[in-house]
């Protein structure tokens, strides 16, 4: 039997996060982080698209990437370790959502309440964009709502820096599958591996991801989180583009950014729930080269270069993520059910998540909307913008 005083489950962008933050803040207890996939591989943020915005329609979300954007720009040198930068390619191109007749008001009012926390975003006229991304076909719309302070960046860099970070202050990292949470008398005491091996901890952070859900139902604690599947496809062009692109999102749902001097993309297909890894071609054959030759001539000509599938945790409550102790459970907490917002979430829910244990309340931003509690209260947070 092992000992520690805090276990997170899940070695991904959240899980690193809150390990940094908690030892970055001064916690001198024993952290020990299990992660069942020894190279990330299949983590969701290997898989991510690497976007970072502040577009979003709700203050939670809103004041957490305005957090997590500035702790974005000064990464590299935060996770610096012996004087070498924790690159992460982090390129403040944009993010642009085009609008047609019928969501241009919602888009404004999102603009409205988004400037109002600070964003510069901005509603761009037509002509506006075609100075932007000069390809651009427009005819059928209104605008776009666009924030120059976003963009996107390498999503496995973040979460190495975040890993190495936490190494380097202390934090354990044990490469062994966790296959169920243990508790007594309605308190935590630590989880059981697949090896059945235990580890005792008073704390235990479901930072699972998708099979977050799994590993809370066998605490008959069940989260609404479902795995859904998610392709990006990386393709090319005949002809360049005159601007690097911002992450562009079309009325569709389907977006696309560069990637080097290849594009990506991708779309919120309609997928049955579980964990599957697989791509298909016919995936942008049959449902994104249609939208995209129509939004762009440069796209009409495409070779496709790779793919990849990743998952979403997504909540489908209300499609925000599930932050904090769990009521029924004193010293369980869960930061999971991200929805596809983890990896531009985490910097601010690691911060959190410090707090709450350490000082028993948030302090940097108030996460209490996105408690658990929030789903029996009635109390949803509606995302609008969700990609």
């Amino acid at each position: 039997m092992y000992k520690s005083d805090i276990i997170i489950v899940g070695s991904g962008v959240i899980g690193s996060s809150i390990a940094y933050n908690l030892l970055n803040d001064g916690y001198t207890g024993e952290i020990v982080v299990f992660e069942k996939d020894s190279l990330n591989e299949f983590s969701s943020t290997s898989r991510s698209a690497g976007g970072i915005r502040q577009l979003f329609t709700t203050t939670i979300n809103i004041q957490i990437s305005r957090y997590s954007l500035q702790k974005y720009k000064t990464f590299p040198t935060d996770m610096a370790i012996r004087g070498e930068k924790a690159e992460i390619d982090f390129k403040q191109r944009g993010y642009l959502f085009l609008a047609k007749a019928e969501n241009t008001e919602t888009l404004q009012r999102q603009c409205a309440l988004q400037r109002h926390f600070g964003v510069p975003s901005d509603f761009l006229s037509p002509y506006e964009l075609k100075t932007l991304i000069p390809e651009l076909t427009i005819s059928d719309l209104i605008g776009g709502l666009y924030c120059s302070e976003d963009g996107y960046l390498d999503p496995y860099s973040v979460m190495q820096g975040y890993i190495k970070k936490a190494k380097q202050l202390g934090a354990s990292y044990v490469y062994k599958e966790v296959d169920s949470i243990l508790k007594e008398n309605h308190r935590v005491t630590g989880v059981r591996l697949a090896t059945g091996d235990i580890y005792k901890a008073p704390i235990v952070i479901n930072c699972a991801g998708p099979w977050a859900a799994a590993l809370s139902a066998k605490l008959d604690l069940p989260l609404p989180i479902i795995p859904l599947k998610r392709q990006i496809i990386q393709f090319d062009t005949a002809e360049p583009l005159s601007n690097e692109l911002p992450l562009t999102v079309d009325p569709t749902g389907v977006y696309f950014r560069h990637e080097g001097k290849q594009i990506i993309t991708g779309y919120s297909e309609k997928v049955e729930p579980g964990i599957d890894f697989s791509w298909k071609r016919s995936f942008f054959l049959d449902q994104l080269w249609p939208i995209l030759a129509e939004r762009m001539s440069h796209f009409e000509q495409a070779k496709i270069i790779s793919g990849w599938a990743g998952m979403y945790s997504f909540n489908s409550m209300d499609q925000n993520a599930i932050i904090g102790e769990h009521p029924q459970l004193k010293g369980y907490f869960t930061a999971c059910g991200f929805s596809g917002h983890g990896m531009q979430q985490a910097p601010a829910i690691g911060k959190g998540i410090s707090e709450l244990i350490r000082l028993g309340q948030y302090e940097t931003l108030d996460l209490r909307p996105l408690r658990f509690e929030r789903f029996k209260e009635k109390d949803l947070v509606i995302e609008g913008a969700v990609v």
